[in-house]
């Protein structure tokens, strides 16, 4: 007989949630076809291999609340929110099979009416249009593969978090690919998030012809298991979601009352490797403070400007520390 589990998220919270899923993936028995399905509040969920600097307005982010995560799984960035579906097949490496899940899926819109398609390996299409996205992951025992279903998403969200006006950021990492996207929603407006995800149960259940009961993954009863707390806390740790990103250079420029000043950044592992500092000002103490303190330093805004303040109230005199602040505020805004 073919066991089956189905579980259904009862929480929003984008970390714990993959953290959950990643859980999952490496607790759960190996001979078992899996169903997960959850949706997480406004987030950005990048790919295992990009770079959040390059995907993200970490800005525009930070000024609307919008979480960044990072998944296992390889593919591009994308917005979530809770107009967002997202599903979690994990099978057993031997019966693993991508097209059985994508049938699962088409045949649980076609009961609300809507005929849609697979494209290539990673998307499903309603009329041309890309309405689920796909990333997989295996080892040698199992797979898993994952995607999302847009029913009622805020399109609008998608240019202010997604396509930051970057193009002097050169990154190594795997970019995005922009895609005609659209909603369930506005083909049949009947689609809700609760009705979508019991027709995929119900097919889940048609398609392996067995049926159990369908488990509420509780966050206090989660927040028990020891294991699932380590991961979760490795998804929401700075390391994992900027640290992880590869090798990549930002140059910034601006001239001030007292000269022009640029900046080449070489960032390795979320950490500056390297500065490059080039400038007309006359003060060549000034320049050699910043290209002694900056190396090593994590490549956020906060580390940053902390770094430039308090050093400079350490080794700088009082006739420098105007310009101190000028530059330490102009990199707090410009490595966002």
């Amino acid at each position: 007989m073919i066991k089956v589990k189905v579980f259904i998220a009862e929480h929003n919270n984008p970390a714990f949630n993959l953290a959950t899923e990643d859980w999952l993936f490496k607790n759960f028995p190996d001979d078992t076809h899996l169903l997960f399905l959850w949706r997480n509040s406004p987030c950005i969920v990048i790919g295992r291999f990009q770079n959040p600097w390059i995907e993200c307005d970490l800005s525009a982010m930070e000024k609307d609340e919008i979480t960044l995560t990072r998944r296992q799984s390889g593919g591009g960035a994308v917005y979530q929110d809770l107009g967002n579906t997202n599903f979690t097949f994990m099978s057993p490496i031997d019966s693993y099979d991508i097209q059985r899940n994508f049938s699962i899926i088409l045949n649980a819109i076609k009961r609300f009416g809507i005929e849609g398609v697979a494209s290539g390996r990673n998307d499903l299409l309603v009329d041309d249009k890309k309405f689920s996205g796909s990333a997989f992951k295996k080892n040698s025992k199992k797979a898993f593969h994952h995607g999302t279903m847009l029913i009622n998403a805020n399109m609008g969200a998608l240019p202010l978090y997604l396509t930051p006006d970057k193009e002097k950021l050169v990154s190594k990492g795997i970019r995005s690919v922009a895609s005609r996207v659209t909603n369930l929603s506005t083909l049949e407006p009947s689609i809700t998030h609760e009705a979508l995800t019991e027709a995929i149960i119900e097919e889940f259940f048609l398609t392996y012809q067995t049926q159990v009961e369908v488990e509420q993954l509780l966050l206090d009863n989660l927040t028990k298991e020891p294991t699932l707390n380590e991961t979760y806390e490795q998804y929401s740790s700075w390391q994992w979601l900027y640290g992880s990103s590869p090798h990549f250079t930002h140059p910034i420029t601006k001239r001030f009352e007292w000269g022009r000043i640029t900046f080449d950044f070489t960032v390795q592992k979320g950490v500056i490797e390297k500065v490059a500092l080039s400038s007309d000002a006359l003060s060549i103490e000034f320049i050699e403070f910043l290209q002694d303190i900056l190396p090593l330093t994590p490549y956020t805004p906060k580390d940053i400007y902390d770094k430039i303040i308090s050093r400079s109230k350490e080794k700088l005199p009082d006739s420098l520390q105007s310009m101190a602040l000028d530059v330490a505020t102009l990199l707090q805004k410009e490595c966002l």
